[in-house]
C-alpha cells in the first residue's frame, strides 16, 4: 500500500518540477534561436511607469491602420506581422486575425482599441522584470532617458520565434538598463 502512494507522490513532484522547467526552457529556446527585434520605446506617464518589480514599457509602434475596424474586438488576440525599418528597428507590416500562411516573423498581441482609422494593440512583452533592489533605480533611469527634450536612443530588445516573443533587455544609448541602474546606485 505504501509503495503505490510513494510512486504517486514522486510522479506528482516530478510533474510540478517539469511544468516550470518547460516554461523556462521554451523562453530560453526563443532567446537562443529567435530573431532579434529592436522596438523603439515611447515615453510613459511617470506615475504609472513602475509597478512592483517591473518597468512598464510603451512602444512607438503599437498601432496599425486598418479598414475593417468593426471586425476587431477589445482583448481579442491578433497576429502582428513584423518587419524592420531603414534604421533597423521593428515595424508593423500587417495585422490579422489569422496567423501568417507564409514565412514571416510575427507576434501574438491583443486588441486594445480602435480610433481614427488605427487599431491599437498591446504587445505581450510590455513589462520588463528586474531584480527587486535595482528596479527603483532602473525606473528612474528609464523615466529620465525618455523625458528629456531629445529622446535618447532607447529600445526594447526582443527575440521573436513562431509567434512567441521574449523581452531580453531595455537598452538606452547602447547600454543595458541593468548596467545603468547599477551605476546610479
Amino acid at each position: 500500500m505504501k509503495k503505490p502512494l510513494l510512486i504517486f507522490f514522486v510522479l506528482v513532484a516530478l510533474l510540478q518540477l517539469a511544468v516550470p522547467l518547460k516554461m523556462v526552457f521554451d523562453q530560453e529556446k526563443i532567446i537562443a534561436t529567435g530573431i532579434e527585434y529592436k522596438f523603439r520605446i515611447a515615453p510613459v506617464d511617470p506615475y504609472d511607469a513602475f509597478r512592483g518589480r517591473y518597468i512598464t514599457l510603451n512602444f512607438e509602434k503599437n498601432s496599425f491602420e486598418v479598414l475593417n475596424a468593426d471586425t476587431f474586438v477589445r482583448d481579442e488576440p491578433i497576429f502582428v506581422y513584423l518587419t524592420t525599418d531603414s534604421a533597423g528597428f521593428a515595424d508593423v507590416a500587417d495585422v490579422s486575425k489569422m496567423p501568417p500562411t507564409y514565412k514571416t516573423d510575427f507576434v501574438t498581441a491583443k486588441v486594445n482599441y480602435f480610433y481614427d482609422g488605427k487599431l491599437n494593440f498591446n504587445f505581450p512583452f510590455n513589462k520588463f522584470f528586474m531584480e527587486e533592489t535595482k528596479a527603483p533605480e532602473a525606473e528612474k533611469v528609464y523615466r529620465e532617458a525618455l523625458r528629456r527634450d531629445t529622446i535618447q536612443n532607447a529600445y526594447a530588445l526582443v527575440s521573436v520565434k513562431d509567434g512567441e516573443a521574449v523581452l531580453k533587455d531595455v537598452i538606452i544609448n547602447r547600454v543595458s538598463i541593468k548596467t545603468l541602474a547599477t551605476k546610479h546606485e
